[in-house]
């Protein structure tokens, strides 16, 4: 990564080009999207996501991008500018406001969703500048003209933009795929996107590549009603549905069904209830009163009517199914008559927590349905829809973006390979931190220069303070759990005033644990006064416990072959300024 000082000199390198490119996440990998769009003086941040982490890394909340670069130019930042409702594309805003304060452009659905996950837990986020806009709109923002396209994805009122610049626009597909859905919401505005490719040329183009490497278009296959339908259709027990909160279009599908086949519905927790209320108060997700049911009232509803809907995102839905199947939501009890209908593939950073909660619900024994991808594709472009996004725009220069460095390629060759004049000289397949810069011809200027960029690791209210040692600690003590040693000395007298407290967990099991505390307690008590005993030796207290946690390691891998973290304290009664006042 570079310092703030190779931060000052990319400025002043690229400062005097006109149109800059610049990927803080979302290059690379899956999820944490962010991009910043420079126009001559002013800047613009498209997305601002978070990614989740993966399991080798314990304690970890989300993974959001490094803002540093933006610190820089905050006073040139003129809006932010975030295209749907899901967490790879805002889950980050709270921590990019702590860095710049410029107004944030999004639609009505996408800013209560936003504020439904985030206003209890910053509260500033209710007193920043939200502005609405529709899907379609075209907007003027500081003088920059924003053609706005609705598009088709799995939240509703989802949107790509054409940005207005003096070489033509530069285009942004954000997530979309090729559909005409008759659902208020959803459908694609192909009519703007054909009216903006055919008027103005087009400079460069950004298209997603989540499922490039899929052969032709998503659409039917993103629809779960067909899938799902004989279920209500002959329900004879009670059916729970898993399915993400923020899949706003399977969401609908299952309340259009409910309300073809007359069912009751039941969200399953209070959480979610309120979510539901308040985009039903903006026209989205509405349940009709007479098909809710509450919690309490599930057992007086006859159990052939009743749809419980479990939702939620990410590692809060999967721990909610486990809860029901372990009846510790009351009333709700799972058993052999009913149908769960599991509706949730995995995402990336949320496998092995998918797993878990797909092998707990098989073993209430009630009829499971699982939709897998193969099943219902995400909601994403796949290869003949970004051809014929590609084919709309034909741009001069190209640039895949949102996706694993194999996705990015894909769309890279793709592009090429269509024949629309897109080379290997003017498709750009890069990585987070490189700029993308382009000179008052509107020429590409090729700069080996990287901004810092990265991952910075959120750990409930702790920022970037959680660092590779400390994952790898987190680890250590999951793998072979821990042990505590603490003792109380007097530096004065040089000798040892408490026994040894010796604590594990984790470790070993309690039969086996009585011989190994009694050694290990021997060796540290023995290792203390080797340090008291030695005239030489300063009573560095922090030293003392690093040596002596190291002395014991090494031995408990020796007589057990297992390695715990050990934890060491020291305590000196004569200097009580050591004592932790807390």
């Amino acid at each position: 990564m570079a310092n703030n000082a190779a931060l000052v000199s990319f400025s002043r390198e690229i400062g005097s080009y006109p149109i800059k490119v610049v990927a803080l996440g979302g290059l690379n990998e899956m999820g944490k999207n962010c991009y910043v769009i420079e126009v001559n003086e002013d800047a613009f941040v498209i997305e601002a996501g978070m990614k989740y982490p993966t399991a080798a890394m314990p304690g970890v909340d989300m993974i959001i991008p490094d803002f540093d670069y933006l610190k820089n130019i905050s006073h040139r930042v003129k809006g932010i500018i975030i295209t749907h409702g899901h967490d790879d594309q805002y889950g980050a805003l709270p921590y990019l406001l702590n860095v710049c304060r410029a107004p944030i452009y999004a639609t009505e659905t996408t800013i209560n969703v936003i504020k439904a996950q985030y206003e209890r837990q910053f509260k500033k986020i209710n007193n920043v500048d939200f502005r609405i806009v529709k899907p379609s709109d075209t907007l003027n923002i500081a003088g920059h003209i924003f053609d706005l396209f609705q598009t088709t994805h799995s939240i509703s009122d989802s949107f790509g933009f054409a940005l207005k610049t003096k070489f033509g626009n530069i285009v942004y597909t954000s997530d979309f795929m090729t559909d005409y859905s008759p659902m208020k919401g959803y459908q694609f505005d192909l009519a703007k996107v054909a009216r903006l490719s055919e008027n103005e040329k087009t400079f460069l183009l950004m298209a997603e590549s989540e499922a490039a490497d899929k052969p032709g278009i998503a659409s039917p296959n993103h629809k779960i009603t067909d899938k799902i339908k004989d279920a209500f259709e002959n329900q004879t027990g009670r059916i729970y549905i898993s399915i993400y909160s923020q899949n706003f279009y399977n969401l609908q599908e299952v309340i259009n069904l409910a309300k073809r086949f007359r069912k009751k519905i039941c969200i399953a927790n209070k959480e979610q209830l309120e979510f539901f209320d308040r985009m039903a108060s903006i026209g989205t997700l509405v349940i009709p009163d007479e098909m809710k049911v509450s919690l309490a009232d599930t057992k007086i509803t006859s159990n052939k009517d009743l749809i419980i809907l479990v939702t939620g995102s990410g590692e809060s839905l999967f721990n909610l199914c486990k809860d029901i199947c372990y009846n510790n939501v009351t009333p709700l009890r799972v058993d052999n008559t009913d149908t769960w209908i599991n509706a949730a593939p995995s995402v990336p950073g949320t496998e092995a927590l998918a797993t878990d909660a797909a092998d707990t619900i098989f073993r209430t024994d009630c009829h499971v349905i699982t939709l897998s991808r193969k099943e219902v594709v995400s909601m994403h472009a796949q290869q003949e829809d970004l051809k014929m996004m590609i084919s709309l725009f034909r741009p001069r220069y190209y640039m895949p973006v949102k996706g694993d460095y194999r996705l990015l390629m894909a769309n890279a060759k793709l592009a090429i390979e269509l024949g629309v004049g897109l080379t290997h000289f003017n498709t750009f397949v890069f990585d987070n931190g490189m700029a993308l810069a382009f000179d008052n011809m509107g020429k590409n200027v090729k700069k080996n220069i990287m901004i810092r960029n990265g991952d910075i690791m959120v750990d409930g209210s702790s920022v970037g303070d959680v660092k590779e040692a400390s994952i790898e600690e987190r680890n250590k003590m999951a793998d072979g759990g821990i042990l505590l040693m603490g003792i109380t000395i007097s530096s004065k007298q040089r000798k040892i005033v408490s026994d040894p407290d010796i604590q594990m967990k984790g470790f070993l099991y309690l039969s086996d644990s009585e011989p190994i505390v009694k050694q290990v307690a021997q060796l540290f008590v023995a290792n203390v006064n080797n340090f008291l005993n030695n005239e030489k030796n300063k009573l560095n207290l922090a030293d003392m416990q690093k040596k002596i946690s190291e002395k014991t390691s090494k031995f408990l891998l020796h007589s057990t072959n297992k390695e715990p973290m050990v934890m060491c304290e020291i305590l000196d009664i004569d200097n009580l300024d050591l004592f932790d006042p807390h």
